[in-house]
């Protein structure tokens, strides 16, 4: 199993309430102003589109590399934060 990184675990640690989309792990400046171009500003908003999702990762991960560029371990580990997020506090 791969080790977190400290976003990924300051993140899942606590409620999400208003944090940028910058806030997810796997998300720095670039993919963040991607995502906000597009409507997607706040961690939530992007949580919004994991649900509606089904919580499907990859589904989830499929759907963040085509809205952002991301690469396949930076949505991988966004669609993992996000999960654990939920399993946390959902």
């Amino acid at each position: 199993m791969s080790t977190t990184s400290q976003k990924h675990r300051d993140f899942v640690g606590e409620p999400m309430g208003d944090k940028p989309v910058t806030s997810l792990s796997g998300i720095g400046e670039t993919l963040g102003k991607k995502l906000e171009e597009q409507g997607f500003d706040k961690a939530f908003v992007v949580l919004g589109q994991f649900l509606l999702l089904k919580k499907d990762t990859e589904m989830f991960t499929e759907w963040l590399k085509d809205a952002s560029g991301a690469n396949s371990r930076q949505a991988g580990s966004c669609a993992q934060c996000l999960k654990e997020w939920c399993d946390a506090f959902l």
